[in-house]
């Protein structure tokens, strides 16, 4: 059973910088594809990042230059590390393994707001 638990979350003013975390239970965990999304009040769920197998990473534009997707194999944990934060950030943030038809954490609320 795939289990996803996202941490990290919380209220910060903007240019401030928070880092999600993502423990998750999943055998072979460096063999997949993990990523963040986020959804906004009222807006669909968007891809923020995404970090394959080997390392490679992709972006939304809106966070490039701004989030770092990272993970560690041997934790079985997936990070996103957020800086020079927005209130556009402010969202649900979910861990996910397989896309939109995967399996998704709980979510964790990020608020940016002074």
């Amino acid at each position: 059973q795939v289990q996803l638990v996202e941490s990290g979350g919380g209220l910060v003013q903007p240019g401030g910088s928070l880092r999600l975390s993502c423990a998750a239970s999943i055998s072979a965990f460096s063999m997949y594809v993990m990523g963040w999304y986020r959804q906004a009040p009222g807006k669909e769920r968007e891809l923020v990042a995404q970090i394959s197998s080997g390392g490679s990473t992709s972006y939304a534009i809106s966070v490039k230059g701004r989030f770092t997707i990272s993970r560690d194999n041997a934790k079985n944990t997936v990070y996103l590390q957020m800086n020079n934060l927005k209130p556009e950030d402010t969202a649900v943030y979910y861990c996910n393994k397989g896309g939109v038809s995967g399996y998704w954490g709980q979510g964790t609320q990020v608020t940016v707001s002074s």
